[in-house]
């Protein structure tokens, strides 16, 4: 007698089983001020309330994971995973995303230098939890546009 377990099941189904794609958003925008100068506004961990009027920034102790309060109260908590000052990058996962409607969370904050001034952009992955995948992706490129808009001034 077969045994039909669950992956074999799936790829009976043609990989009908397999897990969704992470939904992907990124948004970019140029600025006039140097790659520099942007640069150390964006910089440290808690710099991030330059992006985010409103946001308020506790860093713990260890200078890697930062506490985001909303202007509503709720918290985010975040974990810088990756640092590149020369490259002008860092890159963080959310540990507890409080109100924003995401799971698995990983992003990567960037200043190039472009022409005469620079490109901002901030990207990132997660899957949607408590909301459908679009109202997920909308509700992340509000921060990612609201960001970079404002660093871009």
């Amino acid at each position: 007698m077969n045994k039909y377990t669950p992956l074999a099941a799936c790829a009976a189904l043609g990989l009908a089983c397999a897990p969704a794609a992470a939904i992907e958003a990124a948004y970019t925008a140029q600025t006039t001020h140097s790659a520099d100068s942007v640069w150390a506004k964006i910089r440290g961990f808690c710099d991030i309330t330059n992006a985010l009027p409103g946001v308020k920034c506790v860093l713990a102790p260890d200078g890697l994971t930062r506490t985001l309060t909303l202007p509503d109260g709720k918290s985010v908590v975040e974990k810088r995973e990756a640092f590149d000052d020369a490259g002008r990058t860092y890159s963080y996962t959310i540990l507890s995303p409080g109100p924003l409607p995401v799971a698995n969370y990983h992003s990567t904050l960037a200043v190039k230098p472009k022409g005469s001034g620079a490109e901002i952009a901030w990207s990132g992955h997660f899957d949607a939890k408590g909301a459908s995948d679009d109202d997920a992706r909308k509700a992340i490129m509000g921060i990612y546009t609201g960001g970079v808009d404002t660093l871009a001034k």
